[in-house]
């Protein structure tokens, strides 16, 4: 590799292990969240699938390479690799897990250990068959990975039974463990990506519809057809290009002109073009939704500065306009949020969220001022457009309410690593998509807090205990109805302890395509039942897309 791509891997190396919670967070993020696709909009009949033809598809960032076992994955990492790499579970159309690499995922009485029985006759890329071994040696090193050591934490033992059966052994009941195996944690790579990190980062392996063909940082990532893959029949496409687009305009513009078949976007002016297009027959647009679409926060840190006092944290919620947000920035597209979870969820449950009273707002900041002196916050925020525009609205919003905020630029690495040692006051943040509600544990229990610092995952480092007692109860209930009463504490803690000043449902996150592209909007999983065809802005299956014409 030239020496741009060794500088990387060494700005990659210095940020790997500091950037763990980019694993779980962005959904923005991940492959695992739920939700469904809309659209499709001006699209008749696609007739039977065909085969060829190459989908070139525009994503707004690069990855910080293609190791799950090493590197953070966010949203364009699991579009990329998960064109190669497999997990052992998949999300299906209701948003409940299903077997992809393992046949089933079956849990003693009390789900304290789970038997992975994998599939007959899957191999990787390589010819090398997948056995339990590899899977065993797949979670023993995430396990011992700093990257994803915490949300394993449960895990006792790994052992392979026989060359197709994993038992997996926890230190207490955990009822959606197999949710954690569809998402960077269940990615089953071979022996030799293991052996050799660095490597797998840059030329991934596994037992996908693709193999990896060429690689050009912040340019673009090639995948061709995989001949050997284990789906009969699949993919219909003979490559996928994906072009590094950071800028919306240029994306949108690159896709009118010819030079894209598809982007992913979450701009709402995106919305409203091209929805206008596609009900023309021009193009097509899904829009994720329900448990899919990422929640727009600001997060605070509650451990140390003005932040750490629960007076201050109200009083940025009361500042804080959603509605003007929605207007502004939105164009009206979203819903405000006020929880981790929307409304069109099944675990959402309502209440208790402060309204926009700036006259508390101001009231409360007096208080505090009196006692301790003036709130000085520091907000940071990615550098692109979407994110230094909320940043900026809500930095007046603050300031309205007697807060001296100032808006800080960080690198996503860079803002990452802050947020896990706790060297921030707020940060503009998209999280909390993932398809059962357990996914976010790591991120909101007391027993991942660690002193400023110190990495914590819960970069919050919210300290509540009935809150942390309530994603216990959610984690080892067996019971649906018992589940959500838990969660519904979960959220009643949150709006009452305020780690996050909510926004809006991110609903905006989007795919567009041209008109000839087809098969995004629906996905056969291997037991014939349906799956979650769209997962996400830019995260979803490409082995069963086909273009026509």
């Amino acid at each position: 590799m030239g020496p741009r791509t060794t500088r990387r891997h060494r700005r990659q190396r210095r940020h790997r292990f500091a950037a763990a919670a980019l694993t779980l967070v962005t959904c923005t993020a991940l492959a695992a969240c739920s939700g469904g696709a809309t659209g499709g909009t001006g699209a008749g009949a696609d007739g039977p699938p065909v085969r060829g033809g190459r989908l070139i598809y525009g994503l707004g960032a690069d990855a910080d390479g293609f190791n799950p076992v090493t590197d953070s994955f966010a949203t364009q990492t699991y579009a990329m690799a998960g064109t190669i790499i497999e997990t052992l579970t998949t999300v299906d159309a209701t948003g409940r897990w299903r077997g992809l690499l393992a046949e089933s995922v079956e849990p003693n009485e009390d789900a304290t250990r789970w038997t992975i029985k994998l599939r007959e006759g899957i191999e990787f890329s390589t010819g090398e068959p997948l056995t339990a071994e590899i899977v065993k040696a797949n979670l023993a090193a995430q396990k011992a990975s700093p990257l994803t050591a915490a949300v394993l934490a449960p895990v006792r033992s790994v052992e392979a039974v026989d060359a197709a059966t994993v038992t997996v052994d926890l230190g207490s009941p955990w009822v959606s463990f197999p949710s954690t195996l569809s998402t960077q944690i269940g990615m089953i790579v071979p022996p030799a990506s293991l052996a050799d990190p660095d490597g797998a980062s840059r030329r991934p392996v596994g037992t996908g519809p693709f193999v990896f063909e060429s690689y050009t940082p912040d340019n673009r990532f090639t995948v061709k057809r995989n001949p050997g893959y284990w789906r009969e029949g699949l993919p219909y496409l003979d490559a996928v290009e994906f072009r590094i687009l950071p800028d919306f305009q240029t994306r949108a513009q690159t896709l009118e002109s010819g030079g894209l078949t598809a982007m992913a976007t979450q701009r709402d002016t995106d919305i409203v073009k091209f929805g206008k297009l596609a009900e023309r027959g021009g193009y097509r647009m899904f829009r994720a939704t329900g448990m899919s679409v990422p929640e727009l926060a600001f997060m605070l840190n509650t451990a140390a500065g003005p932040t750490a006092d629960p007076r201050v944290r109200r009083a940025m919620a009361h500042a804080t306009d959603r509605e003007a947000f929605i207007e502004t920035l939105r164009s009206g597209l979203t819903e405000p949020a006020d929880g981790p979870w929307s409304p069109d969820s099944e675990w959402y449950a309502p209440g208790g969220y402060p309204d926009f009273d700036p006259a508390a707002a101001k009231a409360l900041i007096g208080e505090y001022e009196r006692e301790k002196g003036p709130v000085r916050i520091e907000l940071l925020s990615v550098p692109d457009q979407s994110s230094m525009q909320n940043a900026e609205l809500v930095q007046d919003m603050w300031g309205k309410a007697g807060m001296e905020v100032t808006v800080r630029q960080a690198d996503q690495a860079t803002l990452i690593q802050r947020a896990l040692l706790g060297d921030y006051g707020a940060i503009v943040w998209e999280q909390f998509a993932r398809p059962d509600p357990d996914g976010e544990y790591s991120f909101l229990h007391s027993k991942f807090v660690r002193p400023v610092g110190s990495i914590s995952i819960n970069m919050s480092r919210i300290e509540d205990e009935r809150l942390s007692a309530a994603l216990d109860a959610g984690r080892e209930a067996s019971g649906e109805a018992e589940r959500k009463k838990a969660y519904a504490t979960v959220q009643e803690r949150l709006r009452k302890t305020l780690p996050f000043i909510w926004v809006d449902h991110l609903s905006t996150s989007a795919v567009i395509t041209r008109s000839n592209v087809h098969g995004l909007d629906r996905y056969e999983l291997p037991d014939g039942s349906a799956g979650k065809a769209l997962v996400g802005s830019s995260t979803h299956p490409f082995g069963q897309i086909w273009t026509s014409g």
